[in-house]
């Protein structure tokens, strides 16, 4: 049986794409922290990651062969050339990742990312962008959207939001957005090369050189980073990011772009709440806030997402 006629299993596999996002934001902010530069701290994380994915790729047949798919495509100009630029959206998101989660928290960052890959996942569906097609803007849709966005809105209500930049609050909202384009995107690459594989390489080596430039011309400016430190889980950012974004390239087509997202809000938020709890930041919102807003985007999926039975006319 088809996965579309149970889109609730494609959306439990979205859970973990949210976990695991918000898992790699504390270690690249943790890490940007450390060497002073978020920047470089997102070249290290998608450099680590293009590592990785070119070693799976070449150990694994069916990476191989996709690969070779993905070369002959390109060669015969039968991908387009935006379908090769999702890890731009992946590289501005590690970088906003390293450069403030260090000092806002992994639940106020998500704050900032899942309104913009709320609104955004809900407009790319409803122009095409996802390998889905062209997704209706229904009713249900639309509220389990504005859910999302309400459960963001609670996170705001603390005390601690008045003296963060408001750069730090904004930055998530686009890194949001970028994201939901990104998946879309590199869903449409992996259904036109049939390789999630390849779509992932194509992802971390656009995103790697984006931010291997970015942080060249950033230390020319500000000066050298301080030295690399030396505990290994900083430098996990990488290989987690392979693991969600190849999820996430397997999974959108099941769900479409805004699904994937409401989805992946769950996993986000909630493990998020966990790891400002055992682990706060300085503006952190408080865990209460953070407990209700996780619920009510909660209840934001299960209205976009689980399909109510209509009864049947006799």
């Amino acid at each position: 049986m088809s996965q579309r006629r149970f889109p609730g299993i494609a959306v439990l596999g979205a859970v973990p794409i949210g976990a695991l996002t918000a898992v790699q934001a504390r270690v690249n902010g943790s890490l940007g922290a450390e060497l002073g530069d978020g920047v470089l701290a997102g070249g290290i994380s998608f450099g680590s990651g293009l590592v990785v994915v070119l070693i799976l790729a070449a150990v694994l047949p069916a990476g191989r062969a996709g690969l070779r798919r993905l070369v002959a495509a390109v060669r015969e100009r039968s991908v387009p050339g935006w379908m090769l630029l999702g890890g731009v959206a992946g590289a501005f998101t590690v970088a906003s990742q390293g450069l403030a989660v260090a000092t806002i928290g992994v639940a106020l960052f998500t704050v900032g990312f899942v309104a913009g890959q709320t609104t955004g996942g809900l407009l790319l569906d409803r122009f095409g962008q996802g390998p889905a097609g062209v997704v209706p803007v229904t009713v249900r849709r639309v509220i389990g959207a504005l859910l999302a966005l309400a459960g963001v809105a609670v996170s705001l209500l603390g005390d601690r939001v008045g003296g963060i930049p408001v750069w730090m609050l904004v930055v998530p909202v686009i890194a949001g957005a970028g994201v939901a384009w990104q998946q879309g995107t590199n869903g449409r690459l992996r259904l036109r090369v049939q390789s999630p594989l390849a779509a992932t390489v194509v992802n971390f080596a656009g995103g790697t050189a984006v931010l291997v430039v970015a942080a060249l011309v950033h230390g020319a400016i500000v000066g050298a980073p301080r030295a690399l430190p030396a505990d290994p889980w900083l430098y996990l950012g990488g290989p987690i990011g392979v693991v969600y974004i190849f999820l996430s390239s397997v999974i959108v087509q099941r769900t479409g772009v805004l699904v994937l997202g409401l989805g992946s809000v769950v996993g986000l938020l909630t493990t998020s709440v966990v790891l400002d709890a055992l682990w706060p930041a300085p503006a952190a919102p408080p865990t209460p806030l953070a407990i209700l807003a996780a619920a009510v985007a909660i209840a934001g999926v299960v209205v976009a997402a689980v399909p109510w039975r209509r009864r049947r006319s006799r």
